[in-house]
């Protein structure tokens, strides 16, 4: 019988097997961890199928193993019966988990797309295939899974850091753990399932710079909403007084809005040309009307409830891309009123930063935005709650100076307390 288990004085994996007729076992070089056991128990199973074919090399599995050569001579059985046929050694260090032969990665990708697919959203795969396509594929593509080091991901790596952006620019931090994320997966799945350890299992991602929050001002707001196109401005209200994302606005439907309870129902986003479920569960949200969003949607309806199932759309009734929104509007838009660039994005952490200096709840906030709690809040616009709420200490400041501005208040408080900390009794003094 077949098991794996544990040396004590070394804490390795060890396999324990009988094979013609004698107890074996070898130790491997593996710790005792979930991980490792799973991949020991695949190397056992290979162990069991090569036994039961009659094509099981002791030298193979456990190269130098004191019990290689003992078994070297031995006649090798297939079918149950004896060939005579002599196994030779291989001279490869002891107590090593063999690797197995291993499908290239170019097909094993092919598997692994197919089987995980139905995991991901539509717009998650095609972001996958692109970078598939772009960067993994050319580097690793005819390379057999088990035959990828970490010299090879780390020098992968280091290229990646040369590549150009969309910008111009080298690829950011973020990106280029987006993409090692990837091949992460990947092989994990490729070292769980032939027997192998993860080049990538243990290196750490880059370091990504915390993305800067830059809200614009109330009065910003009121410029960009004066000079703004007039066919966006309505668009523009929207996005700045309620948080939605980009897709969310861009996906925003009129089924979804209610005018009646004075609610916008956001159940779906449009990425990459398609509609889509929401980026988590928590985004599934209803955002309340503020009256100038709920006047805004009304002339919006009025400009193209008959044109489109699209709340904001083009002149053919499809959704608004981002992208020629960004270059034709947004963009030309802070230029001409000499605004600092920054992504449309910042509309959303605008309409948070406002709902702060209003003095909402926090956890209201977190609810419209479509956060999971309100710790999220304060991660991301913690720098901007003194400022916005006069939650800074002067409140506190306030306060003392307006109660101990006189002195009067002080001076009651010790008359106060002079008067209920009386002497103790004589004999209860003569007693202390």
């Amino acid at each position: 019988m077949a098991k794996v288990s544990v040396r004590k004085e070394t804490g390795k994996l060890v396999i324990d097997f009988t094979y013609r007729g004698v107890r074996c076992r070898e130790q491997t070089a593996l710790g005792d961890t979930p991980a490792n056991r799973k991949r020991v128990e695949a190397v056992l199973k290979r162990m069991r199928d090569a036994i039961a074919a009659g094509a099981f090399v002791y030298g193979e599995f456990f190269p130098g193993s004191a019990l290689a050569s003992r078994f070297a001579s031995a006649p090798v059985v297939h079918g149950g019966t004896d060939t005579g046929a002599s196994i030779p050694q291989l001279a490869s260090p002891a107590a090593a988990v063999p690797k197995p032969a291993s499908p290239i990665f170019r097909d094993f990708v092919t598997t692994w797309l197919a089987e995980h697919q139905i995991e991901w959203r539509r717009s998650h795969l095609k972001v996958l295939k692109s970078t598939l396509d772009a960067h993994l594929l050319p580097a690793f593509g005819d390379k057999p899974v088990g035959d990828i080091k970490k010299a090879d991901v780390l020098a992968f790596r280091a290229k990646l850091a040369d590549k150009p952006g969309r910008t111009g620019d080298k690829l950011s931090s973020k990106r280029i753990n987006n993409i090692l994320g990837v091949l992460r997966q990947i092989m994990a799945d490729a070292a769980d399932r032939h027997g192998f350890i993860s080049p990538s299992a243990n290196l750490r991602p880059l370091k990504v710079r915390k993305s800067d929050v830059q809200p614009f001002s109330l009065d910003q707001v009121q410029q960009i909403l004066a000079v703004v196109r007039p066919d966006y401005r309505d668009y523009f209200t929207v996005r700045f007084f309620t948080g939605m994302r980009t897709g969310e606005a861009h996906g925003l439907k009129w089924k979804y809005v209610d005018f009646e309870r004075r609610l916008i129902l956001v159940r779906e986003t449009f990425v990459l040309g398609e509609d889509e479920y929401t980026k988590t569960d928590s985004s599934q949200r209803d955002i309340q009307m503020s009256q100038p969003v709920y006047e805004a949607l009304k002339r919006q309806h009025a400009a193209t409830g008959k044109l489109s199932e699209y709340v904001f759309c083009n002149r053919e009734g499809h959704p608004l891309d981002n992208k020629n929104f960004s270059d034709r509007v947004w963009y030309p838009l802070l230029r001409h009123l000499e605004l600092a660039p920054r992504r449309p994005y910042q509309m959303r952490h605008t309409a948070a930063t406002l709902w702060l200096a209003s003095g909402e709840s926090p956890q209201w906030i977190a609810n419209q935005l479509g956060h999971a709690n309100s710790q999220m809040l304060f991660t991301v616009y913690g720098r901007f709650v003194p400022n916005m709420t006069r939650r800074d200490g002067s409140a506190i400041d306030r306060l003392l100076a307006t109660r101990f501005a006189s002195g009067c208040a002080v001076a009651e408080a010790a008359n106060e307390a002079g008067h209920q900390a009386q002497p103790p009794p004589a004999d209860l003094r003569r007693v202390a």
